[in-house]
């Protein structure tokens, strides 16, 4: 028999392997290493505590579980699903849940970082938080979908809640995702929980405009950012990689306004015409053919030539690394602004603002989705709902401030302004951080 001493040492020690066997994968990820570069710029540029700036550089929880799923021919699959609880120095853990055959462990690591620090910029009241399964959810059925999602949520069932851990849609998932998510928290905690989750449907607690609030966030940075260096969003040459609800809503959002849209791709290539494309026709024919190519009066590139196009703003919408010391040095836009997370890295940063090219970094860029999903969490406390007008200027409102605070540190410190939205952020938290205090002491 195991005596109760030797017990604790035991569960202590496995406590311990656990935690560095989670350390040892995510430190090892590109992305991950960026944000922790990131993170020592900033505290350099802010004169950071030295003990905040390590307390910020290491997740507060991962959690790990296995996914059995019952699959349409009766046999079982066991599916490996990730959360990272980030930091909830500011409140809840904030972020969305990935279905993808690519993620793991450091990826949600690294993601989870990153909405801390958007969370923090936006002057949101939220931590940051991400999830994710190891899935390629197309080759999915629908009921083998809800099945997932449903055992995953329940896995997870008691680290996430309104006031804990509220999940919300990212790639592979969406609306549907987050009702299942919802009515299977709901079930199991015995009352109707809508705060649980957001990006839910409307009819169920979800709120108007979150579904275009991302891509909406990216064109209204991008107007202002057209504004800073003395030009409009109206006239100017825009090209957008990815065409999901990111991409295509800054295409649409950005085709209302006046841009010409000249070039945009999704994962099985992209299009071009100089003159600009249609995105409303464009709209239509994806829905019917479930693909860009082909699109009348354009002609085919491909993703990387996409990235290369001479044009006064990219919007890389897709997935991270994108834009690395590889490719930096055939890069032609004038402007990026980032729909995706880390789409281009610290290294390229650097490179392209010594030859001018202005960056509007994901964690404000991108920020339009997690605006309204807090704007969804209150609605859903009050069960009071706003209209649509309302929640775009409220949106407005929110990322231009947090755009034009970032803006003014970058021209007060002489800095990119991917490191003075950092700064901004990790001055926020570490005023929070240090006013709790350390527990215990």
């Amino acid at each position: 028999m195991i005596s109760r001493d030797t017990k604790s040492d035991l569960q202590s020690k496995n406590r311990t392997n656990s935690a560095n066997w989670a350390t040892e994968n995510h430190l090892n990820n590109p992305l991950f290493l960026d944000i922790q570069d990131s993170i020592d710029e900033a505290a350099r540029l802010i004169q950071a505590d030295p003990n905040v700036v390590a307390r910020l550089k290491r997740p507060k929880r991962c959690i790990a579980v296995s996914v059995p799923v019952r699959m349409d021919d009766y046999s079982v699959k066991v599916f490996s699903g990730y959360r990272v609880q980030y930091n909830s120095t500011l409140g809840p853990f904030k972020g969305g849940i990935r279905y993808h055959q690519d993620v793991e462990l450091g990826e949600v690591v690294a993601l989870s970082a990153l909405m801390t620090f958007k969370n923090s910029v936006l002057g949101l009241p939220l931590g940051g938080g991400k999830g994710g399964i190891t899935v390629d959810p197309s080759k999915l059925s629908r009921t083998e979908k809800q099945n997932l999602t449903r055992r995953y949520t329940s896995e997870l069932g008691d680290f996430i809640g309104p006031t804990k851990d509220i999940p919300a849609p990212d790639v592979g998932t969406d609306p549907q995702t987050m009702a299942w998510m919802m009515d299977t928290y709901s079930q199991e905690h015995g009352s109707f929980q809508p705060g649980v989750v957001t990006g839910k449907p409307v009819e169920i607690g979800g709120s108007l405009g979150r579904a275009g609030a991302t891509g909406l966030g990216v064109i209204y940075v991008a107007e202002r950012a057209f504004e800073k260096k003395g030009k409009t969003l109206k006239g100017s040459k825009l090209v957008i990689q990815g065409f999901g609800n990111v991409g295509s809503h800054a295409a649409l959002y950005g085709f209302e306004r006046g841009a010409k849209i000249i070039a945009v791709s999704d994962v099985q290539g992209g299009i071009f015409n100089g003159d600009g494309i249609n995105i409303p026709e464009l709209l239509q024919y994806f829905k019917d053919r479930k693909t860009i190519l082909d699109f009348p009066k354009s002609q085919k590139v491909s993703n990387e030539e996409l990235l290369m196009l001479d044009c006064d703003a990219l919007m890389p919408c897709a997935l991270e690394n994108q834009i690395t010391s590889k490719n930096v040095e055939q890069i032609k836009a004038k402007m990026i602004v980032e729909g995706a997370n880390g789409p281009v890295d610290n290294e390229a940063t650097k490179i392209l603002h010594k030859r001018g090219v202005f960056i509007v970094p994901d964690i404000i860029a991108n920020g339009g989705g997690v605006v309204v999903s807090y704007f969804e969490w209150v609605q859903d406390i009050m069960s009071f709902f706003w209209d649509e007008d309302e929640i775009n200027k409220r949106l407005h409102g929110i990322i231009i401030k947090a755009f034009d605070r970032s803006y003014a540190l970058s021209q007060e410190k002489n800095v990119d302004l991917r490191a003075a939205a950092m700064g901004v952020s990790v001055q926020r938290l570490q005023g929070a951080m240090l006013l709790r205090g350390l527990y215990p002491r």
